[in-house]
C-alpha cells in the first residue's frame, strides 16, 4: 500500500507541475510547397522533445498543422505528401481508377469553358472559377478529417493539440478565426488561393485563403491562448516589385495585405526558413523543402530549448496521438442528402447513383460513385461533408450540389507554324428533368480543316444507364492548303480536299468505369477531288469521286487517358465493326487517263482493332505501346488515288492527322510502336515515338493509275516517327515537335504548336 501511495502521490505532483509549466504555441505561415518545411520543423522538436500545446496556421500552414492536431505523425504527412493521391487532389486532376468515360462528350480542341447566366435582366458569360477542380481537393479533405471531427466533435480545442486557421472574407476583406465546425472545411478555406482555387462559403459567409490578411497568425495565438512562449515558423516570400510580365505577382501584390511576421524576443522565436529553388506550387520538391526546414529548426534547437525548459517526450506525444486516434469511428455512410437541388427527381437519382441497392456506403465505393457524378455535365460542383451520426453509428453524408448553367459556351483549336491554325467554338444547352438532355453544336474554322455539327444526346438514369444520340455534321478537309512548311517544303505537294456530310444516329451503354458499348447507323455522303499525278498545271480540272451509302457500326470502346492529345498514363482502345453498303460515282479530271464518268456499287465490311496503353515506371519514366489492326472484303476503287483516299488510314501522332500519305493508306493492315516519355515534371515531358505500317496486300499503281493489290503478303513496311518536348499548361498543350515519314519528297517536319489537332467524326 505504501508503495502505491507514493506512486499516486508522485503523479500528482508531476500533473501540479506541469500545469504551471510553460505552454507552447506553434504558429506556422502560408507559402504554397515551400509549406513542407514545417514538417521538418515540427520533426525536429518532437526529435527533441519540446511540447506544441497550441497550433495555428494560415494557407499550407493550416494544413499541416491541422492534420498535425488531428493525429498524424511528421512521417506521415510527408507520406502523404509524396504520394499520388496528393499530386490528383492538388491539381484537380482524376486518376485512373476514377476516370468515368461513359459520360465524357466526342473529343474537340476546347480550351476553356464560358458559362452564360441572366442577370438583372442581362445577359452575362461567366469565366471560369478557377484554375483547378476543387472535386479532388473537397473529397481530400473530407476524407483524412471527417473522422477527426467525430473524434473531436466539431471542437477544434478538443483535437489532440488545440488548434485553428485563418481565412479571409471575400465581401468585407476582413480575417476569418476558424476553430469549430468541419475540419476539412477549415483547412480547405485557409488554403483557397484566389484564382487557383475557387472560394468555398462557410455560415453564409464565402472565404478564400487567410494569406490575403493575416500570413502569420501568431497575434491571434496570443489572444485566444497567451502561450508562455511562441514558436513561429515563416517560409513565405516577403513582398516584392512585380515584373510588367508577371500577372500573377501583381494580383498578389494587389490582394494580398502586409502581414507582420516579428515575433518579440519576450514572447517567443521566431524560425524563417527561405527558398531560391521552390516556388509556390512546387510539390514535387517536398523532400528539398522538409530539409529545409529541418535545418533551420536544428540550427536554432539550442536557442528553443533555452526559452523552453520544459520537456514532454516522443512516448507520451505518440501515446496522446494514439489515445485520439481510438476515438476515430470507421468512415462509412449510410444516410445522404442533397442540397442545391430542388428537383425531386433529381435529388433521388444522384442518391440512388451512389447507394444502388445497399444501405451502408463504403468509402472506396463512395468515391468510386463520386467521380461518376462530378463527369456528369449537368453538375458543376458537388461538395462532400460526412457528419458522423452517433444514432446510426454511421456518418451521414451531405452533398452540396451546384447544377450546371443551362448554357455553356467552349473556345478552343489549334495555333501552329504550319498552316494547320483552326478555330473551334461550341455552344450546348443542357437540361434535367428525370434524363439528362445535351443540345450542342460546334463549328471549326481553318484553312485546313473546317466543320459544322448539330445535334443532341438523351441520357437515362437506369440501373442500367443508356444514352441515344444523333447527330448532323459537315466536313471539309484541304491537304493542299496544309502541305506549306516553315522550315521544310514539299516540292510537289498532292491537292486534295474532302467534303463530307454525314448524318448519325446510335445508342450505347457503360461497360465498366472506363468502358462502353455503343452501336448506330449512319448516312454519309463524301467527295474528293484530287489529281491522279502530283504534276498538274493550274488550268487543270481535278478528279471528283463521290460516295453515297449507309453504315450500320457496333463498337466497344474504353478510355482512361489522362490527356486527349499526348496522354502520359491510361488506356485507350475500341474494337468496331462496319458494314457499309453504297455508291461510288468517279467524273474523270484532265490529269485522268478515264474520259468518262463512271459508277460503282460497294458492300464491305470493316474491322478494326485498337489499343494505346502506357506504363510508369516511378515518376520520371513511361513507355507506351500502341497496336492497330484493320480487316476488310472492300473492293478497290476506280482508280488508284481514289482507292487509297477511301482506305483506313494510320495517324498515331497529332501532325500525322494533318497530311495524306499515301503510304500509310490501306484497306488490311498492321501496325504498330513505342512511345518512350521522360517526364520532367507533372506538366513538362520529352517523348519519343516510332511507328511501323505493314499493308497486308497493298494497293499499288498501275501504268494507267489505276489500283491493283499486291499478291505478296506483308512485302513492303513504312515507318514514322516523332520527337516532341511537350508542355501541358492546363488550357491546352504547347508542344515542339520534329515528325519523320517514311515518304517522297520531304521527310521531316519540324513544328510548334500550340492546342489540339482533333476533328469532328466521319460518317464511314
Amino acid at each position: 500500500m505504501t508503495g502505491k501511495f507514493i506512486l499516486i502521490f508522485f503523479l500528482i505532483f508531476l500533473l501540479a507541475v506541469e500545469s504551471n509549466a510553460q505552454s507552447v504555441g506553434l504558429v506556422l505561415s502560408g507559402g504554397g510547397a515551400k509549406g513542407m518545411a514545417h514538417i521538418g520543423v515540427i520533426r525536429v522538436l518532437e526529435e527533441n522533445n519540446i511540447p506544441i500545446d497550441y497550433i495555428a496556421g494560415t494557407s499550407i500552414g493550416a494544413i499541416v498543422g491541422g492534420l498535425y492536431a488531428a493525429g498524424y505523425t511528421p512521417d506521415e504527412m510527408e507520406e502523404l505528401f509524396k504520394s499520388d493521391d496528393f499530386y490528383f487532389w492538388s491539381t484537380g486532376k482524376i486518376q485512373e481508377e476514377y476516370r468515368y468515360y461513359f459520360k465524357q462528350p466526342e473529343e474537340n480542341p476546347s480550351w476553356f469553358e464560358l458559362r452564360i447566366t441572366k442577370r438583372d435582366d442581362k445577359v452575362k458569360l461567366l469565366p471560369p472559377t478557377s484554375l483547378i477542380p476543387e472535386e479532388q481537393m473537397d473529397f481530400a479533405f473530407m476524407e483524412l478529417l471527417a473522422t477527426t471531427n467525430s473524434a473531436c466533435e466539431n471542437d477544434f480545442d478538443s483535437l489532440m493539440i488545440p488548434f485553428f486557421c485563418v481565412a479571409t472574407d471575400v465581401y468585407n476583406h476582413e480575417p476569418v478565426v476558424l476553430r469549430e465546425g468541419d475540419m476539412g472545411e477549415a483547412v480547405r478555406a485557409s488554403m483557397t488561393v484566389p484564382v487557383y482555387f475557387k472560394p468555398i462559403e462557410i455560415n453564409g459567409t464565402l472565404l478564400f485563403d487567410g494569406g490575403i490578411v493575416n500570413n502569420f497568425p501568431h497575434d491571434i495565438m496570443t489572444d485566444l491562448y497567451k502561450p508562455d512562449i511562441i514558436i513561429g515558423h515563416k517560409v513565405a516570400s516577403d513582398p516584392k516589385a512585380a515584373a510588367p510580365d508577371d500577372v500573377m505577382e501583381q494580383i498578389s501584390n494587389m490582394v494580398m495585405r502586409p502581414t507582420n511576421f516579428k515575433i518579440k524576443p519576450e514572447e517567443g522565436i521566431l524560425l524563417e526558413t527561405n527558398f531560391t529553388n521552390v516556388n509556390l506550387l512546387d510539390f514535387n520538391k517536398i523532400e528539398t523543402a522538409i530539409e529545409a526546414g529541418r535545418n533551420t529548426a536544428t540550427v536554432l534547437i539550442d536557442s528553443i530549448k533555452t526559452r523552453v525548459h520544459r520537456r514532454v517526450p516522443l512516448e507520451v506525444v505518440q501515446q496522446k496521438r494514439e489515445e485520439f486516434n481510438a476515438k476515430k469511428p470507421q468512415l462509412f455512410f449510410q444516410n445522404i442528402q442533397v442540397e442545391g437541388i430542388e428537383d425531386t427527381e433529381q435529388r433521388r437519382f444522384i442518391i440512388q447513383s451512389i447507394k444502388h441497392h445497399f444501405n451502408v456506403v463504403s468509402l472506396s465505393l463512395l468515391k468510386k460513385e463520386y467521380f461518376k457524378l462530378v463527369a456528369d455535365e449537368n453538375v458543376k460542383s458537388i461538395r462532400p461533408i460526412a457528419r458522423y451520426n452517433k444514432e446510426t453509428g454511421y456518418f451521414d453524408l451531405h452533398l452540396k450540389v451546384e447544377p450546371e448553367k443551362k448554357f455553356k459556351v467552349n473556345i478552343g483549336g489549334n495555333i501552329s507554324t504550319k498552316p494547320i491554325n483552326q478555330g473551334f467554338a461550341s455552344i450546348d444547352y443542357r437540361a434535367f428533368n428525370g434524363r439528362a438532355y445535351n443540345i450542342n453544336s460546334n463549328i471549326y474554322f481553318g484553312r485546313f480543316y473546317s466543320s459544322f455539327k448539330l445535334g443532341g444526346r438523351i441520357d437515362f438514369p437506369w440501373r442500367v444507364p443508356f444514352y441515344i444520340a444523333g447527330y448532323s455534321t459537315l466536313n471539309r478537309w484541304d491537304f493542299f492548303a496544309s502541305s506549306s512548311e516553315l522550315f521544310f517544303e514539299d516540292v510537289r505537294p498532292p491537292y486534295i480536299i474532302q467534303d463530307e456530310y454525314n448524318f448519325r444516329l446510335e445508342a450505347g451503354f457503360p461497360l465498366g468505369l472506363h468502358s462502353k458499348f455503343y452501336s448506330g447507323i449512319a448516312y454519309s455522303s463524301s467527295t474528293d477531288e484530287y489529281y491522279q499525278t502530283n504534276i498538274f498545271k493550274k488550268e487543270d480540272d481535278p478528279d471528283q469521286t463521290t460516295f453515297n451509302g449507309l453504315v450500320t457500326q457496333a463498337q466497344i470502346e474504353s478510355n482512361s487517358l489522362n490527356y486527349k492529345q499526348y496522354a502520359t498514363e491510361g488506356e485507350f482502345g475500341y474494337l468496331s465493326a462496319k458494314y457499309i453498303t453504297g455508291k461510288e460515282t468517279n467524273l474523270p479530271g484532265t490529269t485522268s487517263s478515264n474520259a468518262f464518268k463512271t459508277t460503282k456499287n460497294h458492300n464491305f465490311y470493316i474491322l478494326k482493332a485498337h489499343t494505346t496503353k502506357y506504363f510508369r515506371f516511378g515518376r520520371a519514366f513511361s513507355l507506351g505501346t500502341h497496336a492497330e489492326a484493320v480487316f476488310s472484303n472492300k473492293l478497290l476503287m476506280q482508280n488508284y488515288r481514289s482507292t487509297l483516299l477511301a482506305a483506313p488510314g494510320f495517324y498515331p501522332t497529332p501532325h500525322s492527322k494533318s497530311l495524306f500519305i499515301e503510304n500509310f493508306h490501306s484497306n488490311n493492315y498492321l501496325a504498330g510502336g513505342l512511345s518512350t516519355i521522360i517526364n520532367f515534371n507533372p506538366s513538362v515531358h520529352l517523348r519519343l515515338e516510332g511507328y511501323g505500317f505493314v499493308p497486308m496486300k497493298e494497293e499499288l499503281s498501275n501504268a494507267d493509275l489505276t489500283a491493283y493489290q499486291n499478291t505478296n503478303t506483308f512485302e513492303n513496311y513504312y515507318l514514322q516517327g516523332m520527337a516532341a518536348l511537350v508542355y501541358q499548361t492546363g488550357i491546352g498543350p504547347v508542344s515542339v515537335a520534329l515528325n519523320y515519314y517514311e515518304k517522297e519528297n520531304t521527310n521531316f517536319y519540324l513544328t510548334l504548336n500550340f492546342g489540339y489537332v482533333l476533328f469532328n467524326k466521319r460518317g464511314f
